[in-house]
């Protein structure tokens, strides 16, 4: 008979929360956004600590016996030539997470610019962005980005993840551009309108902070998304010529036929970290929309 009062407690002291302390309150108690951001988080301070812990500042340094096995001195093992497999593992985390970062940050900003403005200004400015957009998402973008890639004399992570970035914006800009089309007809953007604000200041003081959780879910989506497309230039030997990515240690161990020779710790953590990181990132996309959703959230 206590339980029920109990219940009723909670729920009226939840409502009467302020919206952040709301948002908060389930996003503490949603397992799939917190599961999914502490492996991603995990994986972040191993790339970004880890590194620093090494003895050698190479990942592709010959330092021990080739073709180990995991043991105490080499956690990984080591590759054919006797490199680190976990020295070169942190450091690919830490490429990883660098081109996620410039690739899905660039591609948002983009996407934000094109969208916010095709949305709010409409017309011939909507016409004429609406198709630079739909030429840009016609584009066959893994093509562009071999071309590119094999015509560069020495590509670097940075450089990359800014191809990434300017290739793989339009279907956000969209879905921006859809958003903002039933913003701009609210009773706040009119009152902005009337006290004579202009256009990027009533997208980013009115408009945009009531997207702020739609473009958060559109960002990880685009991280993960550029972190995918760097993972599959790398496979084919189109990745980074002055550094060390998870691609690139998957490419290595198929190149030199690790899984043949049953060397299992080559390929084995650089594929979990891509599948982890990728994995962790939707999983803490769909709790992010339980805890933003009201319909989606549980109690």
């Amino acid at each position: 008979m206590s339980a029920l009062p109990e219940a009723t407690v909670t729920t009226d002291a939840v409502e009467q929360l302020t919206p952040s302390r709301e948002t908060l309150h389930y996003a503490v108690r949603n397992p799939k956004l917190l599961i999914g951001f502490v492996v991603v988080l995990a994986l972040l301070l191993l790339g970004i600590v880890g590194p620093l812990l090494m003895d050698s500042g190479n990942p592709n340094e010959y330092v021990g016996p080739h073709a180990v096995g995991p043991n105490g001195t080499y956690w990984f093992g080591t590759t054919t030539f006797g490199q680190d497999v976990f020295a070169q593992f942190v450091h690919g985390l830490r490429s990883t997470f660098l081109v996620g970062v410039i690739g899905g940050g660039i591609a948002a900003i983009i996407a934000m610019v094109i969208g916010f403005l095709a949305g709010y200004r409409g017309g011939i400015v909507d016409e004429v962005l609406n198709m630079l957009t739909n030429i840009v998402l016609v584009i066959p973008t893994l093509a562009v980005l071999l071309i590119i890639n094999a015509y560069l004399g020495v590509r670097s992570v940075p450089v990359q993840g800014v191809f990434i970035g300017v290739t793989s914006w339009p279907w956000a800009a969209r879905a921006i551009r859809a958003q903002t089309f039933s913003l701009r007809a609210r009773e706040f953007v009119d009152l902005a309108r009337l006290s004579g604000s202009g256009t990027w200041r009533i997208i980013f003081r009115e408009i945009a902070p009531n997207m702020s959780s739609y473009l958060f879910m559109m960002f990880i989506l685009l991280f993960g998304g550029a972190v995918l497309i760097a993972s599959s230039l790398d496979f084919i030997g189109l990745g980074p010529t002055d550094g060390v990515s998870l691609g690139l240690m998957l490419q290595s161990s198929q190149q030199w036929s690790a899984l043949q020779l049953g060397m299992w710790w080559w390929f084995l953590p650089p594929g979990a970290g891509i599948t982890a990181i990728v994995g962790a990132l939707y999983v803490a996309n769909v709790g992010l929309d339980e805890v933003f959703n009201p319909k989606l959230r549980e109690s």
